[in-house]
């Protein structure tokens, strides 16, 4: 009887002490409407419960173990009243006003594909980690992250230390390595809007970014969907409008993708003002390729009917440009472009005063870049926002003012 005793409570010890520990990740993110819903990925056989105010709430399960995500990812649609969500003894992060510090980048994976090789291993070269433990430290109310959070694609080469042991392709272990694992301190800071970028499109990682992290339910019949449909996210003051512009090829025109999008500019015409687009191509952006400064998006130029139908939009949010750029263009029109595509992935050139360039037919009235990584806090004032444009260690970069329509930065 003794033995049968101390074997017993030598599995108790060894068993875990809470359905927490057997949790990888877990996180709040703003769904369609802008509720807040957690979500929790666990190796246990059945979802946790949260204490939502006191009162033990079970989570459902959103999608199962398969060969690709074993782990079971579990939901629970937040009480818009609720002040405390627990798991365990890890307190969620809710938004219960309106947001005073939002913090936004994007792009922010480690790219390993074909010859095309970025130093994981070096903090200096791959800095999405260090990037998400400063800003958690700078407790902002909200994260928008801009897209792309996948980029390990391919096999990491043998005997190249950059790479070596990273797992690759639309699963879970390299979700985990180049998103999940990284985000973990940003995670516990504050809830999330995340927009969906090219690298999550259906021919790369969009099965992993729709079950993990996509607005609608997983449906494993339907396959892959190609194209989330324009919603809204109220903030209080502002609107962000998310847009999936995942497809939108930058230099052809698809003339397939005029339906979507066109009924996405329409419904964007129609949000009570101001709005703040937020998508992962921005329409306007410029780089330099090949010793020229290129931009614009032609797809969605083509399939924005009129320019008047951003009349509404105060601001533009994107990433995919892997550089900072702030833009101001003479069409009065269109909106301010925002792009904080420097969160990881390898950086893009762009000139550093972009004023007078024409991209795609539209002229930049006054714009610059600002090489390397980093991070935007945009902290509200009393007439609008101020945006401090962070290194990766913090230090601000430069400082820019947006409010009625205008961006305006700093000479640095």
């Amino acid at each position: 009887m003794r033995a049968f005793l101390v074997a017993a409570f030598a599995l108790l010890l060894a068993a875990p002490t809470s359905a927490q520990e057997e949790v990888a990740s877990h996180w709040v993110q703003f769904m369609p409407g802008g509720g807040q819903e957690a979500r929790v990925l666990t190796a246990a056989t059945t979802c946790p419960a949260l204490v939502i105010d006191g009162v033990s709430t079970p989570m459902a399960e959103r999608a199962p173990p398969n060969g690709d995500f074993p782990l079971r990812l579990c939901a629970l649609a937040l009480p818009a009243h609720a002040k405390s969500v627990m798991l365990g003894s890890a307190r969620l992060p809710l938004l219960t006003a309106k947001p005073e510090r939002i913090m936004v980048f994007g792009d922010t994976g480690c790219r390993i594909k074909g010859g095309s090789i970025q130093d994981c291993n070096d903090p200096k070269k791959w800095p999405f980690p260090a990037i998400t433990a400063q800003a958690a430290k700078m407790k902002p109310d909200l994260v928008i992250h801009a897209g792309d959070y996948l980029y390990r694609e391919s096999p990491c080469p043998a005997g190249d230390k950059r790479c070596e042991g990273t797992p690759h392709g639309d699963n879970w272990a390299a979700w985990d390595a180049d998103f999940f694992a990284p985000a973990a301190p940003l995670f516990a800071a504050a809830p999330w809007v995340v927009v969906r970028g090219n690298h999550e499109d259906c021919a790369r990682s969009g099965k992993g970014f729709l079950r993990l992290l996509g607005p609608d339910p997983v449906n494993p019949v339907a396959g892959c969907n190609a194209h989330i449909p324009l919603y809204t996210v109220p903030l209080g003051d502002v609107t962000l409008a998310v847009m999936d512009n995942t497809d939108a090829p930058d230099t052809t025109i698809d003339a397939d993708l005029r339906t979507e999008y066109e009924a996405d500019f329409e419904a964007l015409d129609k949000i009570k003002p101001p709005v703040w687009l937020v998508g992962h191509r921005p329409i306007w952006g410029a780089v330099t390729l090949y010793g020229m400064t290129l931009g614009g998006n032609r797809t969605m130029i083509a399939t924005l009917p009129s320019t008047r139908l951003l009349r509404n939009t105060a601001l533009m949010l994107s990433g995919h440009i892997h550089t900072f750029e702030a833009l101001n263009y003479d069409n009065e029109d269109i909106p301010p472009q925002l792009i904080a595509g420097f969160g990881g992935d390898k950086l893009d050139a762009a000139p550093a005063d972009l004023s007078g360039v024409n991209v795609s037919g539209t002229r930049i009235k006054d714009g610059l870049s600002i090489g390397g990584f980093g991070f935007l806090m945009m902290t509200h004032e009393r007439k609008g926002w101020r945006i401090d444009v962070h290194r990766v260690d913090g230090t601000i970069e430069r400082v820019c003012r947006f409010a009625h329509r205008k961006l305006a930065c700093a000479k640095g």
